[in-house]
């Protein structure tokens, strides 16, 4: 196989992009490092491309090496045929390429393994020919008592095993059969009653499966999910109705010749080989696959979730004060400044007791000793009675504040971290976990790196998948916010700095080392003193680490150090008149004082003529635009450009909602089957795919994100379930 021209085909691209690209990626260049800095090289394409395209380079070379391992053994065993050399070189999955070497896999004692050993193997071939006309006598043949073949009809009998298994293991016999089941067959579930008996108030959860059955083809990824989840918990059984006799039928026209007079045996052991060993095969590989293909719309779903939620706005130049909400223990209180240093730490029992005086007096007092003007409020146990009194502060004092509440899955497992413990040694663990929700407020990036990304809570299924998987693509999302963004170098900590391009955890943690040795970075080109920081790794990652107040100004940008002299010559024409005859050449610029003075460009102002200019610095038109736009916003934050999160000043009990109430709220999680949008009464509200548009819509998320504010009617309220129905359609 063409792995370049495959590439090309199913991903749309030039095949010199397609070179270029498997090059980079083989020179071990990281996919933020490709994406951003070799535009010239892979044509535009992103990140997101990039790392899709690379997951498929390592199945198909996967698929190549399975390939040459199955020539080998098969020539290995002298079982090698031009057929099966032209039928390994065709196939395009590694399910075609088993299928090829099933037939040939060393095997476990079957009823065929042992009927060859009783010397049987003759008479199946003979029967297989279809040339017979008395089996009886061709049978009493092999009739041998010492090998406990005492009869025509033992002969007959493994002779039919031995036929069985070989159908079975021909391709073409998987092929007919998991087709014919994937077009026609269904997914039946029913429930499991005793389980359901011991335990009637979880199995209530899969009611609506209790006596399901869809088309394989129709079923979607979440349905596949929740079955396979109420299956591996004991409340259903489930299985694969296929299409038993027309499969039968289309293995009859291929195996079975007619009006030969084996006819009626080959159609019995043709029959027993499907219904014991082909379809038990398939409905394992049916099931196996759309619980590979759920799993991966469910993965997709998370990581984009992932990302959105990554890049939230941060909320810059507020004083918070952070509460992790709690009952027994009282409500944990930090106030963080406004770069997250810690001010100061309290606790109130305010969810308690009737007299909530004494901790509304110690939360005004917070507030006015340290200039607060947003308090963050944990979603988790007591975060509702904890916003009632922060809503009653509010309006009492008059307070010049508002209240957020803020998603806190992870935080806990922040807090009992290592990583916790050793940025907070001083703190208990609810302490640490207040931190963590003020902090992720002010810079949801930089906080919830420090927690495994299949804790955020932004997932559906996400402990019924492929671990592996998951982590990896979650890993990938962080890595791609991180660069996107950029890494303050001298505040980062481990967590983020491990996640920059080329930045290992240990490198990560030398670099911390080096800044508590040496003091704050003044220049990237301190980052080559860094141990075990080489060439390679300073490559890939110094674009992407910012030094606000640097020597070189350049340092605070996303400016490659490889491309500082272009944007010093850029500076220097800017500053040119427009020539009227070819201009001569620019002197680089030995330093630069400041890049503000460089003015933005604007709808009047005339865009610079990228191809001219280019041409005249000797670099690539898309690395020269980057470049024009650092230098026209040095320091900027892409997340600045999203709408700001929602401040609340006044709380609503889930009892005042009604029918047809017009309410504003945050998108929380997007899932498949709709989406689930904070309202401000402590229990999302679900507004299901069909009530997201006038028009329909394919996913959620094909119309909202997670953070969007979005407008809402109320549809329903279920107080008994704490259920909340509404709709984003014909709302104004």
């Amino acid at each position: 196989m063409d792995i370049l021209k495959k590439l090309t085909e199913e991903f749309g691209l030039k095949s010199w992009q397609v070179e270029n690209i498997v090059q980079l990626i083989d020179e071990d260049n990281t996919i933020p490092f490709i994406a951003r800095y070799r535009k010239e090289a892979t044509g535009g394409v992103d990140d997101q491309q990039l790392r899709e395209l690379n997951d498929r380079l390592e199945y198909l070379r996967n698929l190549e090496s399975r390939k040459q391992l199955v020539v080998n053994t098969l020539t290995e065993q002298g079982n090698l045929t031009d057929e099966l050399a032209a039928a390994l070189a065709k196939a395009t999955t590694l399910t075609e390429v088993e299928d090829i070497y099933r037939p040939f896999k060393p095997k476990r004692r079957t009823r065929a393994t042992i009927a060859a050993e009783k010397g049987l193997g003759p008479l199946a071939d003979l029967i297989f020919l279809q040339e017979l006309t008395d089996l009886n006598a061709a049978a009493a043949e092999y009739i041998n008592a010492e090998k406990g073949v005492e009869t025509e009809a033992d002969a007959l009998a493994g002779a039919g095993d031995i036929i069985a298994e070989k159908i079975s293991d021909d391709p073409t016999c998987r092929t007919v059969a998991r087709k014919l089941t994937q077009d026609d067959g269904t997914i039946t579930s029913f429930c499991a009653s005793k389980k359901a008996a011991e335990n009637p108030e979880k199995a209530a959860v899969y009611e609506m499966y209790f006596e399901y059955t869809e088309p394989i083809k129709r079923i979607v990824g979440h349905r596949v999910l929740a079955i396979n989840r109420g299956e591996n918990e004991g409340f259903l059984k489930v299985t694969v109705e296929a299409p038993e006799g027309k499969i039968i039928a289309e293995l009859n026209k291929l195996f079975v010749k007619p009006n030969s007079g084996t006819l009626s045996f080959m159609e019995a052991a043709l029959a027993d080989s499907y219904k014991r060993l082909t379809a038990p095969a398939v409905e394992r590989e049916i099931r196996t696959g759309l619980t590979e293909q759920a799993e991966e719309g469910a993965i997709r779903v998370f990581a984009e979730n992932l990302r959105q939620l990554l890049m939230q706005p941060p909320v810059k130049d507020h004083i918070v004060l952070a509460i992790d909400p709690g009952f027994r223990t009282g409500c944990k209180l930090a106030v963080v400044d406004e770069t997250g240093k810690v001010l100061e730490t309290g606790v109130v029992f305010c969810t308690i007791t009737k007299d909530t005086a004494p901790s509304k007096k110690m939360l005004k007092q917070m507030i006015d000793r340290h200039n607060v003007s947003i308090l963050a409020i944990g979603n988790g146990t007591a975060s509702r009675e904890t916003e009632l009194v922060v809503a009653e502060l509010l309006k009492e004092s008059g307070a010049a504040a508002q209240y957020i509440i803020v998603n806190e899955a992870g935080a806990s497992v922040y807090s009992a971290s290592k990583l916790g413990a050793e940025e907070f040694p001083e703190f208990d663990v609810a302490l640490r976990s207040a931190v963590s929700i003020g902090r992720r407020l002010q810079d949801p990036l930089a906080e919830l790196v420090k927690i495994d990304p299949k804790s955020i809570g932004v997932g559906q299924y996400q402990h019924d998948m492929n671990q592996k998987r998951l982590s990896s693509t979650l890993s990938g999302v962080v890595e791609a916010c991180v660069n996107k963004v950029g890494v303050d170098l001298n505040t980062a900590s481990p967590s983020l700095l491990s996640y920059v391009a080329g930045v290992s955890p240990a490198i990560a943690k030398n670099i911390l080392t080096f800044r508590e040795e040496n003091g704050k970075f003044v220049s990237r080109a301190q980052l080559k003193k860094v141990g075990k920081l080489g060439p390679k790794a300073f490559e890939q990652c110094a674009g992407f680490l910012r030094i606000p107040g640097a020597k070189n100004p350049l340092d605070n940008t996303a400016v490659h150090p490889e491309s500082y002299k272009v944007a010093e010559s850029y500076l220097e024409i800017s500053k040119e008149p427009p020539p009227v005859a070819p201009a001569k050449p620019a002197q680089v610029m030995k330093s630069l004082k400041s890049l503000a003075a460089i003015a933005p460009q604007t709808d009047e102002k005339p865009q610079p003529d990228y191809e001219a200019i280019a041409k005249r610095l000797d670099v690539g038109v898309p690395t020269l635009r980057d470049i024009v736009l650092e230098l026209e916003k040095p320091g900027r934050d892409p997340r600045d450009e999203l709408p700001p999160v929602l401040l609340r000043s006044d709380v609503l009990n889930m009892e005042d909602l009604a029918e047809g109430m017009v309410l504003t709220g945050t998108v929380r999680n997007a899932v498949d089957f709709g989406v689930f949008v904070d309202i401000g009464v402590h229990q999302d509200g679900l507004v299901h795919i069909s009530q997201i548009r006038e028009r329909r819509v394919n996913h959620p998320l094909e119309a909202v994100q997670v953070g969007d504010i979005v407008t809402v009617k109320v549809l329903g309220v279920d107080l008994k379930k704490k259920r909340i129905s509404l709709s984003m359609r014909n709302v104004k």
